[in-house]
């Protein structure tokens, strides 16, 4: 039997949305997106579904957001038994979300990828909630593969990426309004941000300590931000006093809370290809991407190959990063204003400032019976 019920503005039934996903920063910062669009635009009650492993245990609570937890793990690119255990848990993942959406009752289910969207949606289509996937890569995670047949509607970064769901409508990467109005690229006082989301890149945190004092006399007045990830803060840290370098040109931090301001300062970002892309886009600056290898289907491959060709990054393949080459490869960038200042241009031009706004009337539509597609 179906649970929800219909959503209508102005009848007083509150809009009631649930997101389910998570892990990383590249599945809950969209969905906290999507969510205060859903809060502030439609009045809707949003909750949100997650696991006690993921970064959306800190960072959905802090954003004023009901969290439930369930218990599941990956599939894809793990070993047997990590297989087995998530196959074990999976039916009981399914069956605590039946559990929950019978009691909260939304009218539309999202799924943005990670752990929890798999039980979260699976349940939703049992229960025939509508349910929209989002999918912000060129090459669709496995749970959205497994659903993208089945949901009602679908919300894609890149046109080629439709192609695996029903209903889908290319809307661009959910991305915050405050990183739309970044201002022009300082040239004058360059700054380099090196960020690769919740989990750090193992390969910028051992290379870039090793290249600091050359790249900072190559570069006048150049000061460094670099997000590390938790687990290599201190050693990371660490590596930079060993080198001897000064605090003042290089801010090691953990995690970025404060990416608007960020990016805002930003003269070249070094960065993973996952949805980084999207705010780098929005915020018009220029980037050097190594796409993480072990991403499945190599999805971050495929984003960075579509930045390059729109002329607002470089790619470097992982397995080509030595300390020269990646010192070259900065150098190159960060010595050539013109180039960059091309690079920002065409960066601001991939952006899509009304993705937010477009998703959140394709769910508020799907809790009216429109169909998706007629949502533009």
């Amino acid at each position: 039997m179906p649970v929800a019920e219909t959503w209508e503005p102005g009848t007083g039934n509150r809009l009631r949305v649930l997101i389910a996903g998570g892990g990383t920063g590249g599945h809950v910062i969209p969905a906290l997106a999507i969510a205060r669009e859903l809060r502030d635009t439609h009045g809707a009650e949003v909750r949100l579904i997650g696991t006690s492993r993921g970064i959306e245990t800190r960072l959905v609570p802090a954003a004023g957001f009901p969290l439930e937890l369930i218990q599941v793990g990956q599939l894809a690119n793990v070993s047997l038994a990590t297989r087995l255990k998530t196959l074990t848990d999976l039916p009981r993942g399914v069956l605590h979300c039946i559990t929950y959406l019978r009691a909260f009752r939304p009218q539309v289910v999202v799924g943005v990828g990670g752990y929890a969207s798999g039980p979260a949606m699976l349940a939703a289509l049992m229960l025939r909630i509508p349910t929209l996937a989002y999918e912000p890569n060129a090459a669709p995670g496995m749970v959205n593969r497994m659903i993208g047949r089945f949901v009602n509607g679908a919300a894609v970064a890149f046109a080629d990426t439709a192609n695996f769901f029903r209903n889908a409508v290319v809307t661009g990467v959910p991305v915050r309004q405050e990183i739309f109005k970044t201002g022009p690229l300082p040239l004058e006082t360059p700054r380099l941000l090196i960020t690769a989301g919740s989990n750090g890149a193992k390969v910028f945190n051992e290379t870039l300590p090793q290249i600091a004092r050359e790249l900072l006399l190559a570069i006048p007045g150049l000061t460094v931000v670099h997000q590390t990830g938790e687990r290599a803060f201190e050693a990371t840290r660490q590596a930079y006093r060993d080198a001897g370098i000064d605090e003042a040109q290089v801010d090691v931090r953990a995690f970025l809370n404060d990416m608007p301001q960020q990016l805002d300062r930003a003269t070249l970002v070094l960065a993973r290809s996952g949805s980084t892309v999207a705010e780098l886009a929005a915020a018009g600056r220029p980037s050097l991407l190594v796409p993480f290898p072990q991403a499945a289907d190599d999805h971050q491959t495929k984003n960075a190959a579509a930045m390059v060709k729109q002329g607002a990054s470089k790619m470097l393949a992982q397995a080509e990063i030595t300390p020269v080459s990646l010192l070259e490869g900065l150098l190159m960038l960060l010595q050539d204003d013109d180039r960059l200042k091309r690079m920002a241009t065409n960066a601001r031009q991939a952006g899509k400032p009304d993705a937010l706004e477009r998703i959140g009337m394709m769910i508020a539509g799907l809790a009216q019976g429109v169909p998706v597609g007629t949502v533009r």
